[in-house]
């Protein structure tokens, strides 16, 4: 199966871009740092309440220690991604009124801003699905998912915060779990008969699981525990790595160029180096060369 295979734009729907569901840092409120809770613990120095600026934030809504996050024990901040949300809510959900400038809207921004991130999280698996030649049989299917994310992340925000997001969640995921099946289908039907390798199941306890050099194409490892695994020089073409806990995972040399719906955020908490193959739509974390 060659590389590209998997990615091939069937001419049937457009291929969405990603450049809307890539967060914007300049264009938003800085609503990470204030409407999310963290606890001090090895991800964050300090402990924050939901609401409260986070004591880094700056009054043009940046951040005063951006580049040196993980230095000062705030590597939390550096693996998050909000796809696209925290812009989305500043500069289309409340017209670009900041929560300072409107103090009495700032509670109501902080609690859309975890859904909205929802909606752009499955918008963003929804457009990979999109480009993925070997389910073509449901795009039909996930391009109305789609429309019906994007209108939903359109609503105003009494609508937003009144959604089943739970329901629409789930209705999307069937979709994902379905375009997973359709995709590795093809891999694995290539390797029948002679493929020995140990199966794996969403949700797998894989902690510091010694996966040097493992092949692990077509695997499901949805939702996958593998913090701290080793998977240096490991083949993850084709796996299915949405929801993957990539903590601490060493990926060096590892080839995950055509897996599936494996994110920035999900590279940023791993470690890797300069032989590690990655997607074309994602870029190797600075902090691997460091």
């Amino acid at each position: 199966m060659s590389e590209n295979h998997e990615y091939e734009d069937t001419g049937s729907f457009p291929q969405r871009s990603h450049f809307s569901l890539k967060a914007d840092c300049e264009s938003c409120f800085g609503l990470c740092c204030v409407a999310l809770p963290f606890a001090a613990s090895s991800d964050f120095a300090i402990d924050k309440h939901a609401g409260e600026p986070c004591s880094n934030l700056q009054p043009d809504f940046r951040c005063g220690v951006h580049n040196t996050l993980r230095q000062r024990g705030f590597r939390g901040c550096t693996v998050f991604d909000c796809f696209g949300a925290g812009q989305k809510i500043s500069q289309a959900t409340f017209g670009g009124y900041n929560w300072r400038q409107a103090p009495a809207s700032a509670k109501q921004m902080f609690e859309v801003f975890p859904i909205m991130r929802q909606l752009h999280e499955l918008l963003y698996y929804l457009n990979e699905a999109l480009t993925l030649q070997l389910a073509c049989t449901i795009h039909g299917e996930l391009s109305a998912a789609s429309d019906e994310t994007e209108r939903l992340s359109n609503l105003d925000p009494d609508s937003l915060m009144d959604m089943d997001m739970a329901a629409h969640r789930a209705y999307v995921n069937a979709l994902l779990l379905r375009t997973s099946e359709l995709v590795r289908a093809e891999e694995l039907r290539q390797r029948k008969g002679s493929d020995r390798r140990k199966k794996y199941g969403r949700g797998a306890d894989l902690i510091g699981a010694k996966l040097k050099g493992a092949d692990l194409r077509g695997a499901n490892l949805r939702g996958a525990y593998l913090i701290a695994a080793d998977l240096r020089g490991a083949d993850l073409r084709v796996a299915d790595l949405i929801g993957a806990d990539f903590r601490d995972t060493d990926l060096r040399g590892a080839d995950l160029t055509t897996s599936i719906f494996l994110t920035q955020a999900q590279l940023n908490a791993a470690k890797g180096d300069a032989d590690t193959k990655l997607p074309y739509s994602l870029t190797r974390p600075v902090h691997w060369f460091s």
